[in-house]
């Protein structure tokens, strides 16, 4: 139990360390959080101009809400311990308290604990983005999808409650983060990729 919960604080605080600002900083970029929406995430480095910035933004932040979960798994943690992992690491990246508690969306972070949960229905979400985006060329339209279908996605690939209240979850919370992006999109001006 003590181990578990240490765990869970653990993935939080890894959450909570922002790749995004991390890297803009040892590339002498400037501060992401001054670009575009403001948020600490591989969009806004991209903007900086730096591509190798933006993958590895993208990465660390996918890697830090998987490398927790991979943790729990190996440990035998059971599906409630698992998913507060997830859930921890992917509130570190949305409010971490090294940053005033203001965070990235959280997509990257997001498939990472997905993948940690259950690699298929991680690959399915990626799948779901990626066809979205080649057809639509709208990140955050792509996001909205795999984000909305992934419950579903965890329910038929798991079964387990647990996972699937946890997906449910990461949605409503990615959902959240994502609200200016849902009005832009109503109003029909969402940005397009490359315009």
């Amino acid at each position: 139990m003590l181990l578990a919960i240490a765990l869970v604080l653990a993935a939080y605080l890894m959450g909570s360390v922002s790749t995004a600002i991390l890297v803009c900083r040892m590339a002498g970029l400037p501060d992401p959080r001054g670009q575009g929406s403001g948020n600490p995430g591989a969009t806004n480095v991209l903007r900086t101009g730096d591509k190798g910035a933006a993958i590895i933004t993208l990465l660390g932040d996918l890697l830090k809400g998987l490398v927790p979960v991979l943790v729990a798994q190996a440990l035998g943690l059971g599906p409630v311990w698992v998913s507060a992992v997830a859930l921890a690491a992917f509130l570190g990246h949305l409010y971490p308290v090294y940053h005033g508690f203001r965070g990235g969306k959280g997509v990257a972070t997001a498939l990472g604990v997905i993948l940690g949960i259950h690699w298929l229905t991680g690959l399915a979400a990626l799948a779901t983005w990626l066809l979205m985006v080649a057809v639509f060329r709208i990140s955050s339209l792509g996001a909205l999808t795999a984000a909305t279908l992934m419950p579903l996605y965890m329910h038929l690939l798991t079964g387990e409650p647990w996972f699937v209240l946890a997906g449910v979850l990461l949605t409503l919370l990615v959902y959240w983060r994502h609200r200016r992006n849902i009005r832009n999109l109503l109003a029909g001006k969402e940005p397009r990729i490359g315009a």
